[in-house]
């Protein structure tokens, strides 16, 4: 018995009202996903690709897609169908403009490219900076060196030696483009790809600059000033216009991207736009309250405790947090969490004051002493509960 087959929309993904396009879509996306060239060695992968073509195959074309439609994929079983998957004939198939786009993805040999030998901007270039935690805050000023690519003044940019120029391409004839064939399950495929020897410009350097080597551009270290904005965090990037790779066939230079690098402080934590840090005050000023020093960004600021204060007691100092990028006038808040430190060390005169104090406040140094009887009691009445003692 034959194996039975899945359902062509199914295997497309589609309606079976969809129109041409959107099986076309469906399959394009298919056959992208699971081309053996995209998976090579993956058995799974080639027959889901073997399916689909063989779907869409039968549904881009109307008969087939009619017959189909009436009677199932039995309606083109038998010999009489001819070869390919389970005997279809994909000779009728038009897959010319949809091979063009899928391989043109794959491979890079799309046909539809862009002018080679017109302007072009320069590609970004990207370097980082590291800057403290304060500067993050406020914002600076830094000095990176960096390699640059500057066009060579020799022979302006051709690569070409004084007195010479280019000349055609004789891979390609001047078309900047090659034509190979390809075998794939549908027959043999002509495809277009750039030209490796001259990079689709269809024109090479005959004698090339002793300067730059053919290149066209000199490289050499620069210093640039970087201005780093208030407020900005780990991981952004500051912009700097036309500081990266020139231009090609005198297009506009790329960008400098510089990655900013927040270093830790010792302190301070950062939260989006808030400071969070820790600060200790002592047992006397936690119990009777008072004024406090506390470390910000912008310096000691004095914060008063309130009588009876706990340990990690969380307090607020509004507007000492981080300016935003887009208002420095704007900032976060920064809070503290108070930490109540236990002294330590105390002197023979310092202990019998703490004793006093004690005994004045609910005397807890002697609290076990004075209720271990009832303690003992407690647990005798909850053992007999339970039916320990009969």
């Amino acid at each position: 018995m034959a194996e039975q087959k899945r359902d062509y929309y199914e295997v497309l993904g589609v309606d079976k009202g969809a129109d041409d396009e959107t099986l076309k879509k469906a399959y394009r996306k298919l056959a992208k996903k699971y081309h053996p060239d995209a998976n090579p060695g993956n058995k799974e992968a080639e027959a889901k690709f073997k399916e689909a073509s063989e779907a869409y195959a039968v549904l881009s074309d109307p008969e087939k897609r009619r017959r189909y439609d009436q009677f199932g994929s039995a309606a083109f079983d038998g010999n009489a169908a001819g070869g390919g998957f389970g005997g279809f004939d994909f000779s009728s198939a038009d897959f010319s403009d949809m091979f063009g786009d899928i391989f043109g993805d794959l491979f890079g040999t799309g046909r539809s490219r862009a002018n080679r030998n017109g302007p072009r901007k320069g590609a970004n270039l990207r370097t980082a900076v590291r800057v403290s935690f304060e500067e993050a805050v406020f914002g600076c000023e830094k000095e990176i060196e960096l390699t640059l690519k500057d066009e060579c003044t020799k022979c302006h940019g051709t690569g070409c030696k004084s007195g010479t120029g280019k000349i055609t391409c004789s891979k390609c004839g001047g078309r900047g483009q090659i034509v190979f064939t390809q075998q794939s399950l549908f027959g043999t495929i002509q495809q277009t790809q750039i030209c490796p020897d001259c990079q689709g410009t269809g024109q090479v350097i005959k004698d090339k600059c002793p300067d730059c080597y053919g290149t066209g551009y000199i490289s050499s270290k620069k210093k640039i000033q970087v201005s780093i904005p208030a407020g900005i965090d780990s991981g952004q990037a500051v912009r700097i216009r036309e500081k990266g790779e020139p231009g090609i066939n005198g297009g506009a230079r790329g960008d400098l991207l510089v990655e900013v690098d927040v270093s830790r402080h010792p302190i301070f934590q950062r939260r989006d736009r808030d400071i969070y840090s820790t600060a200790p005050i002592s047992y006397a000023q936690a119990a009777l309250g008072g004024d406090v020093m506390l470390d910000t960004v912008d310096g000691k600021v004095v914060y008063t405790v309130k009588p009876g204060t706990q340990t990690d007691t969380r307090v607020r100092l509004k507007g000492k947090g981080v300016p935003s990028l887009r208002n420095a006038d704007s900032r976060g808040d920064q809070y503290v969490t108070l930490i109540v430190q236990v002294p330590t060390g105390l002197s023979g005169a310092a202990k019998d004051l703490l004793k006093q104090f004690d005994a004045e406040t609910g005397d807890s140094l002697n609290y076990v002493s004075k209720h271990e009887g009832d303690a003992a009691k407690e647990n005798a009445k909850g053992k007999k509960k339970k039916g320990i003692f009969k």
